[in-house]
């Protein structure tokens, strides 16, 4: 019998930003995820990390920050002048729900992208977070 092939285990996306912490903070918040051991804002006047992991508390993949000196925002739903390149899907139970998530996002200081929550069949908004990186989140 032959042997089954394989692959790598996926394990984290990784996001540039010019803030790790505070990119950090916003999807720790958004997502109720919780900080690699190690990764916790440090204690007032210490030096803080450039690369920090958040972990989903039930398990699975990972979201990762990476600092970066410069970034472009990109400019989607507008291909140019800087595409999309990736985005994270986020999914709610409800309508209702997908305003809740709403009103939450707008707070941790997302900005609304596109807005198609009337859409019958796959109702979402898609947003950027605070360094610009889309996200959408829709009734699955």
């Amino acid at each position: 019998m032959a042997e089954k092939e394989k692959g790598p285990v996926f394990r984290q996306v990784v996001l540039d930003c010019t803030d790790a912490r505070a990119l950090a903070e916003f999807y720790r918040r958004l997502l109720v995820w919780n900080y690699r051991p190690g990764d916790e804002p440090p204690r007032p006047g210490a030096e803080d990390k450039d690369w920090l992991v958040l972990r989903n508390p039930d398990g699975g993949a990972q979201l990762a920050f990476q600092q970066v000196d410069r970034l472009d925002e990109a400019s989607w739903p507008d291909p140019e002048p800087v595409p999309q390149q990736l985005h994270l899907d986020l999914t709610v139970d409800s309508v209702e729900e997908l305003e809740a998530q709403h009103a939450r996002v707008l707070e941790l200081g997302g900005r609304l992208r596109l807005d198609r929550s009337e859409d019958p069949e796959e109702p979402l908004r898609v947003y950027a977070d605070p360094s610009g990186h889309p996200f959408c989140i829709f009734v699955a």
